[in-house]
Formats: structure tokens, C-alpha cells, sequence
């Protein structure tokens, strides 16, 4: 299992010291040195202050926020989690994000989604209607920018003759591009691309982000395996496809509950096909407004989250991992800060 640290201005009251260069080096670099596989930002320019009051949340620009952790990392990947790709000129998109993979060398995970707050869409001056064939139209022509040069679309949203959209991205074809929501439509389009991320949540808080509920592993499971299905049914063979979920024990580590049972969450997660699970670190301030976080580290060659590396990681093999007891290290053992020592 795989860990994807969201970064935490997600977080209603964040510490100030986020969105600061020292805080958001802190948070990156203790990231990555702690062996945490990603690192992602939220995608809100235009949020209405209804929302806001309401439970939403802020947001930095992604690829500008994504371009420093690049540029204070090594390792760690950069993920849009998730990009709301029809409020955005897909050209000019393909060349932020070409840059974000170029500079990092090569270490960009896009996941990408229509969006759903109406207001947004009308103070970006997108039509919300449309929202589904701009998605698709605006992927159509990442991949293309991306893999062709020069470059040609007709569309009925976008045309472009004779584009060369240079220096490109390091990763051949582009970042890999994993597909959020919950609906049949975004199962599809997952399982045409490299991967899903969806949503595990009740149908009445899905409600509030526009897509179908997903309350259950064993529903989640169901789905999982229609993914892969329909991937392997389009390419002939076993598609390499990344699953990566959002629960509601992503904030574990805000309010830890039961070690045992988050771990079995896990394990169940793992069991139903899920290559990577999102984390909501806490976020406090420190004596000189240093920004802190309990992330547990990750040991070893090959590290793992809640613990020292297990045999498998150690061999180099990166299946999910089945679930563990309670009692070999885990979200019950001390924390230390993410701040720097």
C-alpha cells in the first residue's frame, strides 16, 4: 500500500505557517524523509465564500504550490489530487504540468476530475453543463500535446494546427492520469487511462461533491474489479492501473481512533484491490511558529508507513499488504513532529 500525503490547508483552521515558503518546505521535506510516497494539492481558484463558510476548504494554485515541493524534494511524487480539468485551457494545462514533470525529473501523478461547485464555474465563466465533454475533450488533447509533435486538433470545443508544445514532460506520453469520482462514467474513464481515485463515502456527504456514494469496501471492491475488468477487456491483457481511495479514515491522524481497526481498514482496502490510500496529516504550530505534523516515519530501504519495513517491502515487492495485528508499530505508536529537528 502506497500513502499520499494531502497536504493540509485542506484543514479548517490550519496553522498560517503552511503558506509560507519555511512551513511548506518543512511539511514536503518531512514527507518525503519520513518515506511517504506522494505528496498533493486541492484545486479551488474560485470558491464562493457560502462554501467556504460552510465546511469547504482553501486551496494554493497547484502547479505553483507543486513546482516548490518539486524544487525542495528528490523523491517524493507530485499529484494534482485532484485538477478540475474544464476550468482550464487544456494547452496551457499541458505546459504547466509539463514543466511541474520536467523540473522534478519526472515525478508528476495527475488526477484529474470535472468538478462540481456551480459557483466556481460561474466566476470561471464555464459553462457547468458542459463539464463532461470539456473533460473529455481537454484530456484528449494533453495526451496529444503530449505525444505528438507537431500537434493537430479539431474539436468542438478546441482547435489547434501545428503545435509543438516544448521541452515536454520526462515521463513518455505524459504523467500518468488517474480519474476521480464515484460514477459509471468516471469508472470508465479510469479504466481508459492509469487509474481511479475515488471517493469512499456515504450517498448523502457525495451529495455535496456531485457523484454517486460508495458506503462500503465491499461496494468499493465491486467496482474496483469492474475497473480493472474493462482495462484489461480494452488492451487485451492486464492493464497497470493505480487505485488510490479517500475515506473517512483518511483523518485518522487528526482524530485517532482505534489503531486495530485502522488497520483493518487498511487491510480490508488492500484485500479489495486498492494500490494507495490518502492521509490527512495534523497540523499544529510550534514554539517559533514552526509548522508540525504527526506523520510517523517510514524506516528502511524500502519504508513503509506505522512501522519498520515488512519483508515484502525489504525484497522490493509492492503488493498491498495483508492486514496486520496490532502491536508491531502502527498509528498507536508515538508520532514524531513533522517540523524539522
Amino acid at each position: 500500500m502506497k500513502f499520499t500525503v494531502d497536504y493540509p490547508i485542506v484543514t479548517v483552521g490550519y496553522d498560517p505557517a503552511l503558506v509560507t515558503a519555511a512551513g511548506m518546505t518543512r511539511v514536503a521535506q518531512a514527507a518525503e524523509e519520513c518515506g511517504y510516497d506522494a505528496i498533493s494539492f486541492s484545486e479551488h481558484p474560485a470558491p464562493s465564500h457560502k462554501w467556504l463558510n460552510a465546511g469547504g476548504h482553501e486551496s494554493l494554485d497547484q502547479t505553483s504550490a507543486l513546482a516548490f515541493c518539486a524544487a525542495v524534494t528528490s523523491r517524493v511524487r507530485l499529484m494534482t489530487y485532484l485538477l478540475v480539468l474544464p476550468y482550464h485551457n487544456p494547452f496551457l494545462t499541458a505546459k504547466a504540468l509539463s514543466t511541474v514533470d520536467l523540473l522534478s525529473g519526472g515525478r508528476l501523478t495527475v488526477v484529474a476530475g470535472t468538478g462540481y461547485l456551480r459557483s466556481e464555474f460561474l466566476a470561471l465563466n464555464v459553462d457547468m453543463s458542459l463539464r463532461n465533454e470539456l473533460f473529455d475533450e481537454s484530456l484528449e488533447v494533453l495526451r496529444g500535446v503530449w505525444r505528438e509533435v507537431p500537434f493537430a486538433h479539431q474539436g468542438k470545443h478546441f482547435t489547434a494546427r501545428g503545435v509543438a508544445s516544448l521541452p515536454g514532460p520526462v515521463q513518455p506520453g505524459g504523467p500518468p492520469v488517474l480519474i476521480g469520482g464515484n460514477s459509471a462514467l468516471a469508472r470508465a474513464r479510469a479504466a481508459r487511462n492509469q487509474g481511479w481515485s475515488p471517493l469512499m463515502v456515504s450517498p448523502e456527504v457525495a451529495q455535496t461533491s456531485r457523484t454517486p456514494g460508495i458506503a462500503t469496501v465491499a461496494e468499493l471492491a465491486a467496482h474496483i474489479k469492474e475497473v480493472r475488468d474493462a482495462a484489461a477487456a480494452a488492451d487485451g491483457a492486464v492493464a497497470p492501473l493505480t487505485v488510490q481511495v479517500h475515506t473517512p479514515q483518511t483523518n485518522f491522524m487528526q482524530r485517532p481512533g482505534s489503531a486495530e481497526e485502522h488497520r483493518d481498514h487498511l487491510g480490508q482496502l488492500a484485500d479489495a484491490g486498492v494500490d494507495s490510500f490518502v492521509l490527512r496529516p495534523p497540523v499544529t504550530t510550534a514554539t517559533g511558529g514552526s509548522t508540525t505534523s504527526g506523520i510517523p516515519p517510514r524506516t528502511g530501504a524500502a519504508p513503509r508507513p506505522y512501522g519498520r519495513p515488512s519483508r515484502r517491502a525489504a525484497a522490493g515487492r509492492t503488493n498491498p499488504p495483508r492486514r496486520r495485528r496490532a502491536g508491531r508499530g502502527g498509528p498507536g505508536a508515538p508520532r514524531p513532529s513533522l517540523a524539522a529537528a
